[in-house]
C-alpha cells in the first residue's frame, strides 16, 4: 500500500511540467506589432477635424446670411410695392372725396339758385305792373298834393294816397321774395346795372354820375333782373 502511494505521487510529479508548459505557452505575451499610424500624434488629427468643422460652420453661416439678405431684400421690395400701391389708392380716395364734395357744393349751389330765381319769369312780368303804378303816381303834379284837402281835390288826394299805400305794400311784399327796386339817381354809372339812354354835360356835377332815372331797375336776390335806364353826366 505504501509502495503504491509513493509510485502514484512520483508519476504525478513527472506529469506536472508537461501540464504547466502549455499553460506557460498560453499565457506568453504576444510580440509587439509595429504600426506607423499608432505613432501619429492624436492632437494633430483632432486639430484638423476641428478646423474643417469650423470652416463648414463658417460656410453654413455665410449661406444663412446670404439667404437672410436675399429674404430681407425681397421683403423690402414687397414693402415698397405695397407702399406705392397704398399711396396710389390713397390718392384715388382723396380725389374721389374731393370730387364728391365738389359735387355736393355744386348741387347745393344749383338748388339755391333754382330756389332763389324760381320766380324770375314771374318777376319780369310783374315789374311792368309796378312801373305802371309808379307812373300813375308821378302823373299827379306835386303842387296839387301840397294843398289842403277840400271838396274839389279830396278825391284826387284820396286816390293818390291809396295808390301810394298800394305801391308801398307791393314793394315790401316783393322785397320779402328777393325782388328789389333800384333808383340809381345820384350814383356813379355802373354798366353792369345801368343802361345809359343819353349823356349830357352838367357843369355842376361830376362825370359819369346818374342825374336822371328814366326807368327804375330791379334786382332779384342780388342779380340784375332789369337794368335801370338812366341819363349820365358827360362833361367834355
Amino acid at each position: 500500500m505504501f509502495r503504491q502511494a509513493i509510485a502514484s505521487s512520483s508519476r504525478a510529479l513527472r506529469s506536472a511540467p508537461r501540464i504547466a508548459q502549455p499553460l506557460r505557452q498560453q499565457f506568453q505575451p504576444a510580440a509587439a506589432v509595429y504600426s506607423p499610424s499608432a505613432f501619429q500624434p492624436l492632437a494633430a488629427r483632432w486639430y484638423s477635424d476641428a478646423k474643417e468643422g469650423e470652416a463648414g460652420k463658417a460656410a453654413d453661416a455665410k449661406d444663412e446670411v446670404a439667404a437672410a439678405g436675399d429674404e430681407v431684400a425681397q421683403l423690402k421690395k414687397d414693402l415698397e410695392a405695397k407702399d406705392a400701391e397704398a399711396r396710389e389708392w390713397k390718392d384715388k380716395c382723396l380725389r374721389t372725396v374731393a370730387d364728391f364734395r365738389n359735387l355736393q357744393d355744386r348741387t347745393q349751389r344749383d338748388v339755391k339758385t333754382a330756389r332763389d330765381f324760381a320766380i324770375q319769369k314771374f318777376a319780369k312780368d310783374l315789374v311792368d305792373s309796378v312801373d305802371n303804378l309808379d307812373r300813375a303816381l308821378t302823373t299827379v303834379p306835386a303842387e296839387k298834393l301840397n294843398v289842403e284837402k277840400n271838396e274839389s281835390n279830396q278825391d284826387l288826394l284820396n286816390l293818390h294816397e291809396g295808390l301810394k299805400m298800394t305801391e308801398t305794400i307791393l314793394i315790401q311784399t316783393l322785397a320779402k321774395h328777393g325782388l328789389e327796386r333800384v333808383d340809381p339817381t345820384g350814383e356813379k354809372f355802373n354798366p353792369n346795372e345801368h343802361e345809359a339812354t343819353f349823356m349830357t354835360p352838367q357843369p355842376d356835377k361830376e362825370n359819369n354820375i346818374v342825374f336822371f332815372t328814366q326807368q327804375k331797375g330791379f334786382k332779384l336776390n342780388g342779380r340784375v333782373l332789369r337794368a335801370a335806364k338812366v341819363g349820365v353826366v358827360k362833361n367834355a
